[in-house]
């Protein structure tokens, strides 16, 4: 059962600054001062340390008009909880301050899904929702999340889900005021030119909007795209609610920023409109 509380951080300290003074300076240098923003209906940002990912996701954040509610859509990497799983109350709290679920909207995704379950055991010391909340924060103070974790590769369910999503949305009177954040991260540990074109393939059905695209490819080429399941999710969900074009902000691997070629992480920002 879950219990209202308060959902602390678990990666302060290690994936991002624990103190919120240097935790802005942090995300200050890395964003996009220049940027122009537009409307989106969802996007793709990497969850690794802001050292590593930071860029690429402040950048793409940056060219986005941030929505009140927001639905953020994570891997469940700690195999805690439920395969599939949202959290319906409480609150989520960061350097940054707090931010609170939308039970409302929460609860109206749980029925539309018989694969979810309302389950906060997942969330409490899975990273991949955690370390997009300052990003958000730092451009927006008043907004509200419904965080979801997926451990299951099973492509109808997770069709079911992002249709689901889709018709909850369609049922808020706040429909024009929700977007979607799916969470990950791309190729880990293969070599840059490995990396790159593995997580290329990958994008490409991405900006596609083509979910069946992107399971066959992860498949067949072995892709270890952590968050292939949030990302089918929410294509799925996207195109439902009138998504038309995607584009990538940024693409970098762990390689361009420590300089070890060898062994990389990639990491993309995509924004879908």
């Amino acid at each position: 059962m879950e219990t209202t509380k308060i959902r602390r951080p678990a990666v302060a300290g290690q994936f991002y600054p624990s103190n919120e003074k240097d935790l802005r300076r942090q995300i200050e240098k890395l964003i996009d001062k220049n940027s122009s923003r537009r409307d989106v209906l969802a996007c793709m940002l990497p969850h690794a340390g802001y050292m590593y990912s930071g860029g690429v996701a402040a950048e793409t954040v940056s060219q986005v008009n941030l929505k009140d509610k927001i639905i953020l859509l994570g891997p469940n990497h700690t195999g805690y909880g439920a395969a599939f799983s949202i959290m319906t109350e409480g609150t989520w709290q960061t350097p940054l301050g707090q931010v609170n679920i939308d039970s409302a909207l929460a609860n109206k995704i749980l029925k539309h899904s018989q694969y979810l379950e309302a389950d906060s055991q997942a969330h409490l010391y899975e990273h991949s929702l955690e370390v997009e909340l300052p990003f958000l924060q730092y451009f927006k103070t008043d907004f509200e999340i419904v965080p979801l974790l997926f451990m299951s590769d099973d492509l109808d369910m997770l069709k079911e889900v992002g249709r689901g999503i889709a018709a909850a949305v369609k049922e808020s009177p706040q429909e024009n005021s929700i977007m979607l954040i799916a969470s990950s991260d791309m190729t880990h540990y293969e070599s840059q030119g490995q990396a790159q074109k593995k997580d290329q393939e990958a994008i490409k059905s991405i900006l596609e909007l083509n979910e069946d695209k992107l399971m066959e490819r992860v498949r067949r080429l072995n892709i270890s795209m952590c968050g292939y399941a949030p990302v089918i999710v929410m294509l799925v969900a996207a195109k439902l609610l009138g998504a038309r074009s995607a584009s990538l902000i940024k693409y970098q691997t762990s390689g361009d920023v420590t300089g070890d070629k060898d062994s990389v992480v990639g990491y993309a920002g995509v924004i879908v409109y």
